[in-house]
């Protein structure tokens, strides 16, 4: 028996179908950030949580003299491993200390020197802080791809930073050309 070649699916969305029955993913828009043959890890993007960005900074012991740490910007639920855990997803403008590159223009970022640096009004020029990440071990990711509760697609920035949260989802799914309101919820069998 052949064994099918790996195919990352970093920096691509994971759009979940009507048959993700796990309440941590239901109706959720997922950015792979890494995908490797030994897991991936992702963060979940379309779910804002009552914490505000100025919050995290107070939080984290910043306290900047720029009005946008008063931000009331949401900060969002990236995921059910590491919920303490601060995750930013944003263009690579410059540098930080702790970067993952994503894909052509998008980083994600674990050092506190670019809360400082946005806390300061000088951090990327798009930007979206999640607590938490989505993690698979080896081979999960593809046994849930095979059983069909994930849609998958090239990841788009302008669907991350500039379509309201509660649009993400269909946003996804509208560049693949499916309405996720016309699939069923239920598996069949031909």
């Amino acid at each position: 028996m052949r064994t099918p070649s790996f195919q990352s699916l970093k920096n691509h969305f994971l759009i979940a179908t009507p048959q993700m029955a796990d309440p941590s993913f239901a109706e959720t828009l997922t950015l792979i950030c890494e995908h490797s043959q030994d897991g991936a890890l992702g963060v979940v993007i379309n779910r804002p949580t009552d914490l505000t960005l100025g919050e995290i900074f107070r939080q984290v012991g910043i306290e900047p003299p720029d009005a946008w740490a008063q931000s009331q910007s949401a900060v969002y639920a990236g995921g059910p491993v590491a919920s303490e855990r601060g995750f930013v997803l944003h263009t690579n403008d410059r540098p930080w200390e702790s970067s993952l590159n994503v894909g052509e223009g998008l980083n994600l970022t674990t050092s506190k020197d670019i809360l400082v640096a946005m806390a300061n009004n000088e951090g990327p020029s798009h930007a979206l802080v999640a607590l938490g990440y989505a993690g698979w071990g080896a081979g999960q990711l593809e046994q849930e791809m095979a059983e069909n509760t994930w849609l998958t697609c090239t990841a788009r920035p302008s669907i991350i930073f500039t379509t309201p949260c509660e649009q993400r989802l269909t946003a996804a799914a509208s560049s693949l050309g499916v309405n996720l309101h016309l699939l069923s919820g239920q598996v069949g069998h031909a």
